[in-house]
């Protein structure tokens, strides 16, 4: 089989309107997201029918896409009310549908024959006879399981034609593919239906059977310990061997992050793939690169199933806590040219004078101080203490919109 190597695909999650559009326009070359019914991320701020039509119309104006998860683990009463659900989609404008489930997979076979479908990471697809088998099945792209190697990767391009994704960036869990029973057998939130509790987050500590009422730490701090809490995937580094391997699309998981972790992480992968497709046998991983990805919200990142099964260095076992240098404190709304001045849209309390840092939508950063601050009438203030205060600031430099400001933790 000869497979066709080409530019990966940037692929960025959207867990509402404003992310969507914020990781399309920092240089996602398609996102996914989910509707109301059928995704497996409940708490999510998902989108209506309508809003799915906004974000596809947005993406098609930029020549990007839009896929839509339809990948819980069906129910015969979820089975009968898909067909409508996918005729929707299909007029809305998804470029693709996430399907984890074969009786999913062939109800949007018969309902909505024309629309290319993608086999979601649900579906454990660990091997190449796998990936041949969806292929047989009509299926345009699988999206493979996190817990493979890159040499099992590779072993998998080599031996099919069909377009394969990977995740390279985001939360891990104490799962397979994702498919878990801890939240819903602790709490009764089903995480193969999308209402994950993240009880691997939680703190645990080891009984035995022989011994009621007694406990033991199984590393023991002042905290408890957290035994199954996984640090974040991060495989900046390892783009080249994805590549090389057949990956044609790179995705980034979290639709329940932040626009600044959205934009940002989007901003450095959109530089990564840039660079190798640019000059393949020098890249390297910068500094600044790694610095960016500090500045959000994470765990200490790891590298995964890359090199094998992972070993105990892979877990953090002492918090459950995140991690990050930069707090995210406004966006650009809009930039004033003949008066030199730029709209903010406040996300954290600022105040008039405040040295800060921009991440512009080009991936440009720069240094940013908040200078005469005024609100929206044009009266000086002092601060924005309000949630999602407008404001004005002098600026000479000209500011793109949805440009972010942060501020370095102290």
């Amino acid at each position: 089989m000869t497979r066709k190597f080409v530019k990966p695909e940037l692929l960025a999650p959207a867990g509402n309107m404003e992310k969507c559009k914020m990781a399309l326009r920092y240089g996602a070359d398609a996102v996914y997201l989910g509707g109301k019914m059928f995704g497996l991320r409940a708490f999510a701020n998902n989108f209506e029918i309508d809003e799915i039509k906004e974000a596809a119309d947005f993406a098609h104006s930029l020549g990007k896409k839009v896929y839509v998860t339809v990948n819980i683990f069906a129910h015969n009463s979820d089975i009968e009310k898909l067909p409508e659900y996918l005729q929707e989609l299909q007029k809305a404008g998804a470029d693709a549908l996430l399907i984890s489930d074969l009786g999913v997979w062939q109800t949007a076979r018969r309902v909505v024959p024309g629309m290319p479908l993608h086999v979601s990471t649900q579906a454990n697809t660990t091997n190449w006879a796998s990936v041949q088998a969806w292929h047989d099945l009509g299926a345009e792209r699988v999206v493979l399981a996190r817990e493979l190697s890159l040499e099992e990767i590779a072993q998998i391009g080599a031996k099919t034609t069909v377009e394969l994704e990977a995740f390279v960036h985001g939360a891990m869990c104490i799962s397979y593919s994702g498919r878990c029973l801890l939240s819903s057998y602790l709490t009764g939130r089903d995480g193969n239906r999308g209402a994950c509790a993240q009880a691997c987050r939680w703190e645990y500590t080891l009984h035995e059977k022989n011994r009621p009422g007694e406990s033991y730490d199984i590393e023991e701090d002042e905290h408890g310990t957290y035994v199954m809490n996984s640090k974040d995937l991060c495989l900046i580094a390892r783009i080249p061997q994805l590549v090389k391997a057949g990956i044609c699309s790179l995705k980034i998981e979290g639709r329940m992050k932040s626009v600044h972790y959205v934009a940002t992480v989007v901003s450095v992968y959109r530089k990564a793939i840039d660079a190798y497709m640019k000059d393949p046998d020098g890249y390297k991983v910068l500094p600044e690169w790694i610095e960016e990805l500090n500045k959000v919200s994470h765990r200490p990142y790891t590298e995964g199933f890359a090199f094998g099964t992972p070993g105990a260095d892979a877990q953090v076992y002492t918090t459950s806590s995140y991690e990050q240098t930069h707090d995210f404190v406004g966006i650009v709304l809009s930039y004033d040219k003949a008066n030199k001045k730029a709209l903010i849209e406040q996300r954290n309390n600022v105040k008039n004078g405040e040295k800060l840092e921009l991440l512009m939508t080009d991936g440009t950063l720069m240094p940013l101080e908040l200078k005469n601050m005024q609100d929206e009438e044009g009266t000086p203030i002092e601060c924005a203490p309000h949630a999602r205060q407008h404001f004005w600031i002098d600026c000479a430099a000209e500011l793109l919109p949805d440009s972010l400001l942060r501020r370095k933790f102290i």
